[in-house]
């Protein structure tokens, strides 16, 4: 049953209409406090519903049995399923995800998808900032509902600031990405200011929430809130996170977008669509 019921949800005029014309908001925080609950007769189906829909592959994950929907979502893996190289020059993937949009950044310009522009300065507040990314490279990287949900540090890195920006929950899908101008930059977002160890340069790691995800969660704060509790504005860090530690976690999939400064780049082998794996090389520093 599975093939043809997806089908039916992937319509595009279908999927559009049910992940993203209703109170987007209001289902976010619905599903967050459902996500939570540990009784059975809620846990059992929410999980249910989920492995179905998100085709979700448990074969690294350190356990397979949860207590709830979110103990799910937040799962840690098996030691040593994500392997990071320890080479300093180059760039590794942060996440589980499926490529998207990727590339040299014009001027302050670049794309969510071919044809759907936005500036860097509608994503990111500080003016100082746009003018360190103006001219570099971006890459977009989609976390679906059945990844592994935990992002970790691309490079041996510095962390000097995040700044929380309250927002929409639009899906991120393709769908919703070829009908929302500027979507990322309405939608709630972190901007995570950091500089790589060995040489300084500087990183921008912006994790994009959507919709039905409850929180982002970040080490170099505190797990404890989400960054939505702490509330807008800048929150200043000085946290060191080595090549692969855990930074955080989505508590359902979203998006995190990386850019690099002029000088670095990305690899030649990237391309639309493609599904890699924390860790895989995406990059180099130098």
């Amino acid at each position: 049953m599975r093939g043809p019921i997806m089908r039916f949800f992937l319509n595009e005029d279908i999927n559009f209409l049910v992940t993203n014309r209703l109170p987007r908001r209001f289902a976010t925080k619905l599903v967050g406090r459902i996500a939570r609950i540990e009784h059975p007769l809620i846990a059992r189906p929410s999980l249910g519903l989920w492995k179905f829909f998100a085709g979700v592959d448990l074969s690294d994950a350190r356990t397979t049995r949860f207590k709830s929907l979110r103990d799910g979502f937040v799962r840690p893996l098996r030691d040593g399923a994500r392997a990071f190289d320890g080479d300093p020059d180059t760039l590794a993937s942060p996440c589980d995800a499926l490529v998207g949009a990727h590339g040299r950044i014009d001027d302050d310009q670049l794309y969510q998808v071919k044809g759907f522009p936005y500036r860097l300065q509608d994503l990111i507040p500080d003016p100082a900032l746009v003018e360190r990314f103006r001219d570099g490279s971006f890459v977009t990287l989609r976390l679906t509902a059945g990844m592994y949900h935990r992002f970790h540090a691309p490079t041996d890195i510095a962390v000097e600031g995040v700044t929380y920006i309250s927002g929409d929950c639009w899906n991120v899908n393709p769908i919703a990405l070829k009908r929302v101008e500027r979507l990322f930059c309405r939608n709630e977002r972190a901007v995570i200011e950091a500089r790589t160890l060995i040489g300084g340069q500087p990183l921008l790691i912006v994790p994009v929430a959507a919709i039905l995800v409850a929180s982002i969660r970040l080490h170099c704060l505190d797990t404890e809130r989400t960054l939505r509790e702490r509330g807008p504005g800048r929150s200043p860090c000085a946290a060191r996170i080595g090549k692969g530690e855990e930074m955080g976690w989505f508590e359902h999939g979203s998006t995190i977008i990386l850019f690099l400064r002029k000088g670095m780049r990305l690899a030649d082998t990237l391309a639309e669509g493609q599904a890699i794996r924390a860790g895989d090389v995406i990059g180099r520093v130098a």
